[in-house]
């Protein structure tokens, strides 16, 4: 077989198990995400890409041990990457609208997706955290990795309780 047959059987053996080369998987369990964006590659719910739990925990995520303004002592937060989610959606753009349960609004630059290592958290201290406890989801910017980011300017993007997720050209 040459080279060029080989490689091609190759690549249409990997492609299917390619992250986020097909279409995105519609949600089983009850909807706590919805990302939007005119640009959207990959939705599932009309125009609008929705996750559940299982879905965002599938996606490649960290976890990460660290101090923040909102908990008491040290605190281990996991979740997929940012970056991951926003990859399985196929959102592209400059900005991202990040939105709470009570409408709460951060505007934060791509690159804090793209450049940090930001999770979208979905479990503390290795529990799925409730409404009460800032979940289902809360933005966790890499404190653990980067001490410059402890100050008002990311607390500020630090949204907790988000909902929705669009993103702007």
């Amino acid at each position: 077989m040459s080279f060029l047959k080989r490689a091609l059987l190759a690549t249409l053996l990997v492609a299917p198990f390619s992250s986020h080369a097909f279409a995105l998987d519609k949600p089983t369990g009850e909807v706590i995400l919805t990302v939007t964006g005119p640009n959207l590659q990959h939705p599932n719910a009309g125009a609008a890409a929705e996750f559940d739990l299982a879905m965002l925990e599938a996606l490649k995520g960290r976890t990460g041990t660290m101090e923040t303004p909102w908990t008491e002592g040290k605190v281990t937060f996991s979740g997929p990457l940012l970056h991951e989610v926003l990859a399985a959606a196929g959102a592209q753009g400059t900005t991202i609208k990040v939105r709470a349960l009570n409408d709460y609004a951060a505007e934060i630059p791509m690159e804090d997706a793209t450049d940090l290592d930001t999770i979208l958290a979905t479990r503390m201290n290795g529990e799925t955290m409730s409404i009460r406890s800032k979940g289902p989801l809360f933005l966790i910017y890499p404190f653990d990795q980067d001490k410059n980011l402890y100050n008002e300017k990311y607390f500020s993007r630090s949204v907790w309780q988000i909902k929705a997720i669009e993103v702007t050209p």
